[in-house]
């Protein structure tokens, strides 16, 4: 067995203990897939950690609480090395159970949450040593009424899996086409960021390599565009908009790209730096302050184009690094519902 297809298989052990979700089950799957102390790169406001332990007790945990009838569903699960000779393995999926109990604030609701994940393991030999994962917390807040912050331009809703539902990719492993895929991710996004600096929309060649029934599944706050122009509306023009610099700092940011088979994955803790400077982005007037994003994505190709695209940014620290802290706007556009303390606007546990 091929060594992407052998770590697919030592991390679906975690997967579903994770299914059926357990303390004892996740706790003792975790121990055995990590190195004692893993790099753990968490969204906001989970932060970096080091070592398994921290790993549970300060991010499943809680989330164990407030959904006690916790479910991990995966629906891309795709694995391979990047150029830099590093082995990864990309999950895509969705956290799901009844929201019995705050989390981080946010309202219980009692009904079915879903909360997308994307999730990103690096192996050395056959041992997990770095952890970079995007959890979308405001698709929480959105379900709970609670999102205190401008509505998205474009569609929210529960973003599928693949169309095609082959996003568990099984082995062999096929290095001359998941390498060709590869290539052709980094070529577009190449293309990609030729737009504003050097010419209009043209000179990025979309239509070269993207399906003309492309989806785009954004963050939410972001939200979902389909084909070409919703796309262009409710993502990529707002976000050029406010950030024309995009693409200038190339030089002090790290993305690292595989592929399997028709998807490719990119992982970089930030991948992108811009300045927030024209014309303000998803609400926020411009602030004049250069940020850093962390965006884990992946893509599926289908006849030699792009045809889904599922993006996790992590907006909470975007907001968090120009001074907004949507945490505390959450506390306060809920402390008069039940089930908060109006006096601290905190919510009760």
């Amino acid at each position: 067995m091929d060594r992407h297809t052998k770590n697919k298989e030592l991390i679906s052990a975690l997967r579903m203990a994770m299914y059926d979700f357990s303390e004892s089950s996740v706790r003792k799957e975790l121990d055995k897939l990590f190195i004692s102390e893993p790099v753990l790169r968490l969204c906001y406001p989970l932060g970096d950690k080091v070592g398994v332990d921290n790993y549970y007790m300060d991010v499943f945990a809680p989330l164990l609480r407030a959904l006690p009838d916790l479910e991990r569903r995966d629906t891309i699960v795709m694995a391979g090395p990047t150029k830099e000779g590093a082995d990864w393995v990309g999950c895509c999926g969705y956290y799901t159970g009844t929201f019995s109990k705050a989390w981080l604030d946010i309202p219980p609701t009692g009904h079915q949450v879903a909360m997308r994940f994307h999730e990103f393991y690096r192996f050395e030999e056959e041992r997990v040593t770095e952890v970079q994962t995007l959890w979308d917390i405001p698709e929480v807040m959105m379900q709970a009424g609670a999102w205190p912050m401008a509505p998205s331009l474009g569609r929210e809703w529960q973003v599928p899996g693949p169309a095609t539902q082959d996003g568990i990719i099984q082995g062999p492993y096929d290095e001359s086409s998941s390498s060709a895929t590869c290539q052709l991710i980094i070529d577009m996004l190449t293309a990609m960021q030729r737009h504003p600096s050097e010419g209009g929309p043209e000179v990025m060649e979309m239509k070269k390599f993207w399906h003309p029934k492309m989806n785009w599944y954004g963050p939410s706050g972001i939200g979902t565009g389909r084909g070409l122009e919703g796309f262009r509306n409710w993502h990529q023009i707002p976000f050029l908009a406010a950030m024309p610099d995009r693409g200038q700092f190339v030089d002090q940011i790290t993305n690292h790209f595989f592929g399997d088979g028709d998807y490719v994955g990119v992982t970089g803790w930030p991948n992108m730096i811009q300045t927030m400077s024209d014309g303000g982005w998803m609400g926020i007037a411009p602030s004049g302050k250069r940020i850093t994003l962390r965006s884990l994505d992946f893509w599926r190709l289908e006849n030699g184009l792009i045809r889904e695209n599922w993006v996790l940014v992590d907006l909470l620290d975007v907001y968090d690094q120009i001074g907004v802290d949507v945490f505390a706007r959450t506390r306060e556009f809920n402390k008069v519902r039940k089930g908060f303390d109006p006096e601290t606007g905190v919510a009760l546990k």
